[in-house]
């Protein structure tokens, strides 16, 4: 069993966390009901507009997203008529699939129709009823998006330019460091044998989709654990008594590591000298790279 969960976050801890998850700026949050391609019901969700993506949330305090759309080719928003009093409702029409989207009152409606008009447009929307306190904050996240875009693309021409060549299929397949082409039995040897070099390792799965993490804890008396991490569309969930989903592998590392309050830290080699034995596991991995399908 992981150490007690540490008691949650404070808001500006909560507000500092999904920054450096998502990576983008805070535009405008709020509660939504939700209903996505597939669902039958409407989901309730503590939902972020951050850049020209939706992340959803289950609750205001949580850090992690449980799911996100991306609107930025949005084709168009169509409102609907509603039977329900002092409710709005629209459709987020998108090339692959139609969101609907449900506010708990009108006013929130015409102000996430503002925003998200704003931002998948470029343009402050004329046909929204806002007070002008409300129409300036659409102009000034107007200005903030411009900028964040010009700075984006700037950012991909330099790296463009960089034309990585060694490091290229590392760039496009970022991977934690404690990331190990290895099996169970060998993973569980290496942190036997180095337990300075920390007590956590993620390797490949049975599958090819899937990955796996192993530990080493010392409580009573050493114990090896093993975690699988399932790939699901663009995520990862632990399989635990409460499985928990998270956006990249980096996030799943980090997930023990707070979990734990720091006890689980990353297995990281060291790089400075190539000792026999990191000899031995380099030549290894090149071996297992040829059938990485390993338990």
């Amino acid at each position: 069993m992981m150490a007690m969960k540490p008691p949650k976050p404070a808001p500006r801890r909560i507000f500092q966390e999904r920054l450096k998850i998502t990576a983008l700026p805070l535009y405008f949050e709020g509660f939504l009901l939700v209903k996505r391609s597939g669902y039958r019901e409407y989901e309730h969700y503590w939902t972020e507009l951050r850049g020209t993506t939706l992340f959803f949330y289950t609750d205001k305090k949580s850090t992690i997203y449980i799911d996100k759309l991306d609107i930025t080719d949005l084709t168009c928003l169509t409102e609907q008529n509603s039977t329900e009093k002092n409710c709005a409702k629209f459709t987020l029409v998108l090339p692959k699939e139609e969101v609907q989207l449900k506010t708990e009152n009108t006013e929130s409606g015409e102000e996430w129709r503002g925003f998200i008009l704003t931002v998948t447009e470029l343009s402050v929307p004329q046909n929204v009823s806002l007070l002008p306190g409300q129409v300036i904050k659409l102009h000034e996240v107007l200005e903030r998006e411009k900028k964040r875009r010009i700075e984006t693309e700037q950012s991909t021409s330099v790296e463009k330019e960089k034309e990585p060549t060694e490091d290229y299929v590392d760039v496009l397949n970022p991977m934690p460091a404690c990331f190990y082409t290895v099996s169970r039995k060998e993973a569980t040897e290496m942190l036997q044998k180095n337990p300075s070099l920390g007590n956590m390792i993620l390797r490949p799965g049975s599958d090819s989709r899937n990955y796996s993490i192993t530990i080493r804890q010392e409580i009573d008396m050493p114990r090896i654990k093993h975690y699988k991490v399932m790939s699901v569309g663009q995520n990862y969930t632990i399989e635990l008594e409460k499985p928990v989903t998270l956006p990249n592998l980096f996030s799943v590392i980090d997930y023990f590591v707070k979990e734990t309050r720091g006890n689980l830290r990353p297995f990281i080699c060291s790089t400075d000298e190539n000792t026999g034995q990191e000899l031995n596991m380099e030549g290894r991995s090149e071996k297992l790279k040829k059938n990485p399908h390993i338990a």
